[in-house]
């Protein structure tokens, strides 16, 4: 199964969200993350969304977003060069002192911030690759006990010339 990224951009109204999630159930294709959130034009949105499956399905479904009202231009960002971030806040236990030094060390390693210390717990701050975020929770839990945990999905950018305008 491939990964794909597709970056949307689609007017700023009511229902264009559930419209364009609509399409992906109908086809039976999940979606592993989603963010939308206002482009430089007030008027428009730029709608990210994570799956994979079946290149015809994919296509099928990029078929059917052009035909939306509310769709003005579907970009594929993994056919191509592109940038792509996570955020990630993670609060862990870190109840004694080598705990404390670990999660330190980690949140150095990855390049990560700790925005809020308790006597016994941490909420550290992680952007980068989904595979930055995996590995930096793959590390901190063999010394941490992770407590809760948010991501907010992908968001990226083509870095070729052509714009998803």
């Amino acid at each position: 199964m491939m990964r794909y990224i597709l970056s949307i951009l689609i007017e700023n109204e009511p229902g264009a969200l559930s419209r364009i999630i609509g399409l992906f159930s109908q086809r039976g294709f999940n979606i592993e993350s989603v963010t939308v959130a206002p482009t430089e034009d007030p008027t428009m949105s730029r709608m990210t969304i994570q799956t994979s499956g079946d290149a015809h399905v994919l296509e099928q479904i990029q078929k059917q977003l052009h035909k939306l009202v509310d769709v003005y231009r579907v970009y594929d960002l993994t056919e191509g060069p592109h940038v792509e971030r996570e955020i990630m806040l993670i609060k862990v236990a870190a109840k004694s002192s080598q705990a404390r030094d670990e999660v330190k060390r980690c949140v150095d390693i990855f390049r990560g911030s700790i925005v809020d210390v308790k006597a016994t717990q941490y909420i550290v701050q992680l952007a980068g690759t989904s595979e930055k975020l995996e590995s930096f929770l793959n590390a901190i839990r063999e010394t941490c006990e992770i407590i809760e945990m948010v991501r907010s999905g992908i968001v990226g950018l083509s870095r070729s010339d052509k714009t998803a305008k």
